[in-house]
């Protein structure tokens, strides 16, 4: 009995890394046949892997710079970060609806219109950024008064914001271009490309903030560039690849004449899904700036354990975004039964997942703070935030599921609504009645975070449970 049960172990550990090789090299998979809870394990290995570079670029930045002793160059990219989340709420959007779009058709099939569904939404992103970059280049400093930095943070500040937003292009094509080969089913190329952009940004940032040899210390300004530089190499590969026709996106001289109907239906999902993440990302803007209320340091604090919270979160969302692929690629083939049946195998995954980072925070949150930075006022607001959000996480980890089954249908506008009064109706008024009419200062922005985050995931279970998504048509 001894033996067999040394055997059984031995092959699941085999079969294991078996599949695991498989979700890292690539390899083209059929996800609307077969065992679910495989389906979920070769989408979300590489979509976790990916999330977590992509939580290492909200967090090497606030290392460094926090690193450097000024509160005001820490000050400086939470601000910038929080009126950024403007250009990431458009990038997820468009990311969203190339998802949607290029899941219906990979699961009809029709790898050919897949294709050319990447390439308009492509063309709807360089002309959106175009924009961004030459007005955020030119108000940078306008942004961060706006955001109510002190005059110490414009000064050392200004320039960081305006390389951020002059380089929102890459962001924008990374995001993108990544959501095209999550929607081929192709987890494996958007994963090696945040590899690569964060390789390059974690050897950049310290040379370029302290300076070494002949580069001078930019300081803050160092942590722009790097961050710039290391993202516009990710989306080199990313291009390189997207061109080269050996994917299953195999894109044509054909695909980059407009096709209006196609950009209309990715303009239709893009808009409601931008507004989805902005009304998000708006309300987290307002949290910054009732923040703001209590000094740099409060902002410091937030910030640090905000992108501390993220890169936690992110490799959930990433599990979660297994749950767009198959429940668009599952639509298209027609088997909606299938479909639903992936979100609640995610859901359960993702629940699991978000326990252990819930006692990870509970238990560990000073010293993975200390780590962060070395201000001990900075800590003691960090590791409130941590402690008091970590407390909703069960709910946000179910939460992003759902909101993903949502978007993968191409149903944008549903979450939209749930996020409009979760968070503008509910998280932004508890949040002000909280910290500055009760007096409870940043503890109130903690706890309406807390709040919102779970009732928006009630909300959203209780819609999702009705099944009107599975009708949507792309």
């Amino acid at each position: 009995m001894s033996d067999q049960t040394t055997n059984i172990g031995t092959i699941r550990i085999k079969t294991f890394f078996s599949l695991f090789k498989q979700a890292i090299s690539g390899q083209q998979q059929d996800y609307t046949q077969g065992s679910i809870r495989r389906a979920v394990f070769l989408l979300a290995v590489p979509m976790i892997l990916e999330m977590c570079m992509e939580s290492v670029f909200a967090v090497v930045d606030i290392f460094f710079v926090g690193h450097t002793g000024k509160n005001e160059a820490v000050s400086t990219v939470v601000l910038t970060e929080s009126v950024l989340t403007i250009v990431y709420s458009l990038a997820i959007g468009l990311s969203m609806a190339a998802t949607a779009m290029v899941a219906r058709r990979i699961g009809e099939k029709n790898p050919e219109a897949a294709a050319k569904a990447g390439m308009q939404s492509l063309m709807i992103a360089l002309f959106i950024t175009a924009v961004i970059s030459i007005a955020g280049s030119i108000f940078a400093p306008e942004v961060l008064k706006l955001m109510g930095a002190s005059k110490e943070t414009v000064s050392i500040g200004s320039n960081y914001t305006r390389i951020i937003y002059s380089g929102s292009v890459v962001i924008m094509l990374l995001f993108l271009i990544n959501g095209i080969f999550r929607g081929a089913g192709d987890a494996s190329m958007a994963m090696r490309s945040l590899w690569i952009a964060n390789i390059c940004n974690i050897i950049l940032c310290p040379l370029f903030i302290r300076g070494l040899g002949p580069i001078p210390a930019f300081g803050v300004t160092g942590a722009a560039m790097a961050t710039t530089i290391g993202r516009g190499i990710g989306v080199c590969y990313q291009l390189y690849h997207l061109f080269s026709g050996k994917r299953v996106i195999k894109i044509k001289r054909q695909d980059f004449i407009p096709d209006w109907p196609i950009i209309k239906s990715i303009s239709n999902i893009a808009w409601t899904g931008t507004a989805q993440f902005l009304i998000a990302s708006a309300s987290w803007m307002v949290m910054a700036r009732i923040m703001a209320e209590f000094g740099d340091t409060a902002v410091a604090g937030y910030g640090v354990a905000i992108r501390l919270i993220m890169f936690f979160l992110l490799p959930a969302w990433g599990l979660s975004n297994a749950a767009a692929t198959l429940v668009g690629q599952n639509l298209g083939a027609q088997q909606p039964l299938r479909a639903e049946q992936s979100v609640w195998r995610t859901a359960k995954y993702n629940t699991i997942f978000m326990i252990f980072v819930t006692l990870v925070f509970m238990l560990f949150a000073q010293p993975i703070v200390a780590f962060m930075n070395d201000d001990v006022k900075v800590e003691s607001y960090a590791v409130l935030a941590l402690r008091i959000v970590s407390l909703g996480y069960i709910f946000y980890g179910v939460g992003m599921v759902v909101t993903n089954a949502f978007n993968g249908a191409g149903d944008t506008k549903t979450p939209t609504l749930i996020n409009i009064f979760g968070f503008w109706m509910f998280q932004v008024p508890l949040a002000i009645l909280l910290a500055l009419v009760f007096k409870l200062g940043p503890k109130g922005v903690f706890i309406a975070i807390v709040l919102a985050e779970t009732g928006i995931t009630i909300a959203g279970i209780i819609i999702f449970r009705k099944g009107k998504w599975k009708q949507v048509k792309i």
